[in-house]
């Protein structure tokens, strides 16, 4: 039998680079197919609530920002074991420790993918709350995706030009596009928070 790859996006797309994830997924749905052996799934910041996909596949791939200290845009590939380590070494976000105990949540059960991949980029900025990705960051995405198209080939996993089931992913009123071009500027909206009670001078 083929193995069963799950391919999943994580983080908070409402806050600017901390989305690359599951823009990642989204651009990948829309660029190619793959065989039914194949799930894509944006996984948000879900937590424990992703444990039954993992328990489902052989192969896990994620995309994620992680903060590994390097310039904005460097992209790194974790594998195996240092995947679950590596998220927990320097936590941007809750999602991120959630994450960790999906994986050993996994393993304590005996269940979880046998081979983990990680593709993570350094954010240039989380800090924006409603804002979308940073261009150069946002130029990474097909980067990333191809790094790690290029790893689930290795396991015969072959991805093909077109379109793929994107039933598990955001609501297309989220996606990327529709998010960029229906948010307020920066200069129309306050995202460091509520301006009614932020310090005099801040907003």
């Amino acid at each position: 039998m083929a193995p069963r790859a799950l391919i999943l996006g994580i983080g908070n797309v409402l806050w600017a680079d901390e989305g690359f994830g599951v823009r990642c997924v989204e651009r990948l749905a829309q660029t190619h197919a793959f065989d039914d052996n194949v799930c894509l799934l944006d996984g948000g910041t879900q937590g424990l609530y992703l444990l039954p996909f993992l328990e489902e596949a052989d192969i896990l791939l994620v995309f994620d920002a992680i903060d590994y200290g390097l310039p904005p845009g460097t992209l790194k590939v974790i594998e195996g074991d240092d995947v679950p380590a590596f998220m927990g070494a320097k936590k941007m976000s809750l999602h991120q420790t959630g994450f960790q105990d999906v994986i050993a949540t996994a393993k304590l059960l005996g269940r979880c993918p046998g081979r983990l991949v990680l593709v993570g980029c350094q954010p240039e900025e989380i800090e924006d709350y409603g804002g979308g990705l940073r261009d150069a960051i946002a130029a990474r995405i097909d980067l990333a995706l191809a790094l790690g198209l290029a790893r689930l080939a290795d396991w015969g996993i072959i991805a093909r030009p077109g379109q793929a089931d994107a039933s598990l992913l955001a609501d297309p009123s989220v996606r990327r596009d529709a998010y960029e071009s229906g948010r307020p500027s920066a200069e129309e909206a306050c995202r460091i928070g509520d301006a009614r009670v932020l310090p005099e001078g801040v907003a």
